[in-house]
C-alpha cells in the first residue's frame, strides 16, 4: 500500500526519507506564535523564525569545507531551524581570518559546499552562505592556538600567513597581535567587488537559498564604514556617502548575478561602541541611516550585530544589548514605511526570549518608551513591548543544544515536526524540561 512506502525526498542525489513537513515545522502554524510561523523572503519561504548563525570553525583545507563543516552543519538541519547559514567565506584567499577559514576564490570549493546544501535540501530545510573578507583582521591563528594572556596572535608565512598582504582602508593596525595592515589601491578595490561577484557565483552554482554579506565585527566592509579605521581622502573615505560607498558597489555586484528571487540579507555591527571618546565613530544613528537606503539597493534583510571594530570599545553587556539595537533599526524603518526585514542575534537561549522578540500583534503602545528599555530575561507577550525582530539568528545556543528549535516549541507548547527517523525522541506533553 501506498501509506507503507517510505518514500524518498524528492531531488535528492542521495536516498533518504522525505520529511514532509520538514522538522520544526509547526502542525498547527494558525494557532502558534509568530517564532513557529512561516516567513516568505523574495522567493523564499521559511517555515519558522529559527535562523542558524554563521559559526567560523577554523577547520578549511585551503578553503575548501570538509566532513567536518558537514557533521557541524547537519545537526541543526536535521533539527528543526529553517534556514543555515554557511560560516563567513572568504571571497579571496587574504581575506580569510585564519589559513583555515572557508573560502570561494576558487572553483573546487563550489563541490564541498554543494553537497551540504544537497543535504540541506533533502531535509527540506533552507541554506545560506556568508560572504566576506577580513580586512586588517586576517592573517591569526585559530582562537585555541592564542599564547595565554593575548587575545590574538599573527600566523606567520610558516604556517601559512601573509602578514604583508593584509588589506584594509587605511594602514592602521586594529590591534597587537594583529598585522599591520597596507592601504588598499584603487586596483585592490576594483579586484575586492570583482572576486565578490565570483564568489556570489560559485555559491549560486552550488544551489544556495540566499547570500549574506558580511558588513560587520571589523572586517573589511565594516572597516571601510568607520571613520575611526577608515581615514582615506579619496572617494572611498570621508563622508558618509563615501565611506559606504564600496558597501553598496558590494551589493550592487551581488545582486547581479543572483536570481531575482533569492534574497540578499547583510549583516551589520550597528554600533562601535566608541560613545565614550570623543573621536567620531559608526553608531546606531548611522546604522538607521544606513538601513533606510538599503531596501532601494535591493537588501532584504538586515542582520544586527555590533562591536569589534576596536579594542577600546565599551559595551554596555545585559542579555538584550544586540536585541535592543535591531529592535531600534526597525521601529524607524516602520515609522518610514520601509520594508526591510530585520534579524536580531545575540545570547538567545531561552523559549521566552526567542519568542517576545519576534511575537507579533503585540500593543505598541509603548512605542517611543524605545525598544531599549528593557534588560530582562523574559518578556511576557503582553507586556506592551513592540516586535524587535522578524527573526532570530542563533549560534552557542546551538553549539550547546542543537535541538533548540524542538525544546521551545515544546516549553512554549507548540506541536512540530520532528524528523521522521527521530520521532520516538519527543518530549511528551506536560514533560518539565
Amino acid at each position: 500500500m501506498s501509506s507503507q512506502e517510505n518514500k524518498g525526498a524528492a531531488n535528492s542525489p542521495f536516498y533518504t526519507p522525505a520529511q514532509d513537513p520538514p522538522a520544526g515545522t509547526a502542525l498547527d502554524p494558525a494557532s502558534a506564535p509568530t517564532l513557529f510561523q512561516p516567513l516568505r523572503v523574495r522567493g523564499l519561504e521559511l517555515h519558522n523564525r529559527f535562523v542558524v548563525s554563521p559559526m567560523c570553525q577554523y577547520s578549511a583545507d585551503d578553503g575548501h569545507l570538509t566532513d567536518w563543516h558537514f557533521a557541524h552543519l547537519a545537526q541543526f538541519m536535521i533539527r528543526g531551524a529553517a534556514l543555515t547559514i554557511v560560516e563567513a567565506t572568504a571571497v579571496t584567499p587574504n581575506g580569510r581570518i585564519t589559513p583555515q577559514d572557508s573560502g570561494l576564490w576558487q572553483d573546487s570549493q563550489t563541490a564541498p559546499l554543494k553537497r551540504i546544501v544537497d543535504f540541506a535540501h533533502s531535509q527540506g530545510q533552507k541554506i545560506g552562505i556568508q560572504l566576506a573578507h577580513a580586512g586588517r583582521k586576517a592573517s591569526t591563528v585559530a582562537p585555541w592556538l592564542v599564547p595565554k594572556g593575548h587575545t590574538s596572535a599573527v600566523a606567520s608565512k610558516e604556517h601559512g600567513g601573509w602578514e604583508d598582504n593584509v588589506w584594509a582602508p587605511s594602514a592602521i593596525k586594529y590591534a597587537e597581535g594583529y598585522a599591520t595592515p597596507k592601504e588598499m589601491s584603487r586596483d585592490d578595490i576594483a579586484a575586492f567587488v570583482q572576486a565578490w561577484k565570483d564568489a556570489t557565483r560559485r555559491s549560486v552554482e552550488a544551489g544556495v537559498d540566499c547570500i549574506e554579506i558580511h558588513g560587520a565585527h571589523g572586517y573589511l566592509l565594516t572597516e571601510f564604514l568607520s571613520p575611526l579605521s577608515n581615514q582615506r581622502t579619496d572617494k572611498y573615505g570621508g563622508s558618509f556617502e563615501n565611506r559606504t560607498r564600496l558597501l553598496f558597489q558590494t551589493i550592487e555586484a551581488v545582486r547581479s548575478v543572483i536570481p531575482e528571487s533569492m534574497p540578499l540579507f547583510l549583516r551589520i555591527s550597528a554600533t562601535e561602541w566608541m560613545e565614550h571618546e570623543s573621536s567620531p565613530s559608526w553608531t546606531i544613528e548611522d546604522s538607521i541611516r544606513l538601513a533606510k537606503l538599503l531596501p532601494a539597493a535591493g537588501v532584504d534583510l538586515l542582520d544586527v550585530s555590533s562591536g569589534a571594530n576596536s579594542a577600546n570599545q565599551k559595551i554596555n553587556l545585559h542579555r538584550y544589548y544586540q536585541v535592543n539595537l535591531a529592535g531600534q533599526i526597525r521601529e524607524k524603518l516602520q515609522k518610514d514605511g520601509l520594508k526591510l526585514l530585520i534579524g536580531a542575534v545575540g545570547m538567545i537561549s531561552n523559549a521566552e526570549m526567542a519568542r517576545s522578540i519576534v511575537q507579533e500583534g503585540k500593543d505598541a503602545s509603548a512605542e517611543g518608551t524605545g525598544a531599549a528599555t528593557h534588560d530582562t530575561v523574559e518578556v511576557a507577550e503582553e507586556s506592551g513591548q513592540v516586535t524587535q525582530a522578524d527573526l532570530v539568528l542563533v549560534a552557542r545556543q546551538l553549539l550547546r543544544e542543537p535541538g533548540f528549535p524542538l525544546r521551545v516549541a515544546h516549553q512554549l507548547g507548540v506541536e512540530v515536526k520532528w524528523p521522521n527517523q527521530y520521532h520516538r525522541g519527543g518530549w511528551s506533553r506536560n514533560a518539565k524540561i
